[in-house]
């Protein structure tokens, strides 16, 4: 089998996005309960896709979508979105 040079032979992994944490961290911080309806009517960003991201695994999105997250939350981009090891994936 042929790989590309750019294959990744390591363990499976996957971005996984933190919104759930963001929205409970910062629901925690302001001492309220923070909706995903809120998020989307202040980043602009449709609340179907912020669904997908929070409970979707492997969803992807783009880097606008990122964008606006970081910006709403006031974080760098490696707090919302991890680069992880796939534990469902076998080796």
């Amino acid at each position: 089998m042929r790989y590309h040079r750019y294959t990744h032979k390591g363990p499976p992994t996957m971005i996984r996005f933190r919104l759930k944490e963001l929205i409970a961290e910062k629901g925690f911080q302001e001492n309220r309960r923070v909706t995903l309806d809120e998020v989307s009517k202040e980043t602009g960003i449709h609340r179907t896709t912020l669904s997908k991201i929070a409970n979707q695994r492997g969803y992807n999105t783009t880097t606008e979508i990122l964008d606006k997250l970081c910006i709403y939350f006031g974080v760098e981009l490696q707090d919302v979105a991890q680069f992880v090891e796939d534990p469902e994936c076998g080796s």
